[in-house]
């Protein structure tokens, strides 16, 4: 069996994060991507979420950067697979008592 590569870390306490799911992506390119595209969605930019914006391109003339390249293959060709990933999602979310569901309402309803 082939030894599993490393990935190069996410920044900071994103890493942390994003290790969460790399049982559930197969190969080095998509735990790469992963990570990229968690850092993109944090980061903060001055337009919409577009796939340029996220890989930090320039819209239209930038569409075929090697970044932009990268995102759109991992989210739309490589073959993870989604429902684990967003099930894997959800339960981090509902284990951390700050993302977690609750019964209490804000102040202003009734």
């Amino acid at each position: 069996m082939t030894e599993r590569r490393a990935c190069p870390p996410a920044p900071g306490p994103l890493e942390e994060y994003a290790a969460r799911f790399d049982d559930l992506l197969v190969s080095l390119a998509q735990r790469r991507g992963l990570r990229e595209y968690l850092a993109a969605l944090l980061a903060p930019r001055d337009r919409n979420k577009t796939l340029t914006c996220l890989a930090g391109a320039e819209p239209v003339t930038g569409s075929k950067d090697a970044a932009v390249q990268r995102l759109q293959f991992f989210l739309s060709e490589s073959s993870w697979d989604d429902v684990k990933v967003n099930d894997r999602r959800l339960q981090l979310m509902r284990a951390d008592p700050a993302t977690a569901p609750h019964d209490q309402r804000g102040a202003g309803h009734r």
